[in-house]
């Protein structure tokens, strides 16, 4: 059990960070579900109900665990192709970083994030998309961004929170928190559902 009501379902520094500015006390908690297990689904489902489906997942594995609400999300890195959307992976090495980079470059790629906040029988949950475009940088300067900043742990192989902001073009979206992998606006009006905050 836990002696916090909020248990943010995520090991991620960024999202832990960025939860913290709202100033409620919370704990973090490792969630027990197989993301890439569920690949498969992605082309049935579309993104939005992809992410959902990942950070519905991700919240229920804590379920039991926890006497609390509980808050999951997950973002998927989307690209538009003839064949349909294709999903983006966390790119794991900086060589297939520098190969996502410049499959992204002088394009323009979605970030879906999906937010959960449930506790018990009760679910509250919301999606947000962001619209980044690249700018059509060289193979060098994507080499170099990916050696100085190791965004391997990134499911777009950057990081607006660093240098990575040099890459693009223009972003559109309503919340740059959401790039970060946790839209605060819509955290926010979750908790307020809840009445955590």
């Amino acid at each position: 059990m836990t002696d916090t009501n909020l248990v943010l379902a995520s090991t991620s520094r960024w999202r832990a960070e960025l939860l913290a500015r709202l100033e409620l006390p919370f704990t973090c908690a490792a969630p027990r579900f197989d993301e890439r297990g569920e690949d498969h689904r992605f082309a049935q489902l579309g993104p939005q109900a992809f992410a959902l489906h990942l950070a519905r997942g991700k919240a229920q594995s804590l379920a039991a665990d926890h006497d609390a609400w509980i808050l999951a999300a997950d973002q998927l890195a989307v690209l538009d192709e003839p064949g349909g959307p294709q999903l983006l992976h966390k790119p794991g090495t900086s060589a297939r970083a520098v190969e996502q980079l410049m499959r992204l470059r002088g394009r323009t790629h979605q970030l879906v994030t999906a937010v959960v906040l449930t506790r018990g029988a009760v679910e509250h949950h919301e999606i947000d998309q962001q619209h980044l475009t690249m700018r059509a940088f060289s193979l060098v300067e994507a080499q170099d961004y990916v050696t100085k900043h190791q965004p391997l742990d990134s499911v777009g192989a950057y990081h607006i929170e660093d240098a990575g902001i040099r890459l693009f073009e223009r972003i559109e979206g309503g919340d740059f928190t959401s790039i970060m992998g946790l839209p605060l606006l819509v955290v926010c009006r979750l908790l307020r559902l809840a009445e955590v905050l």
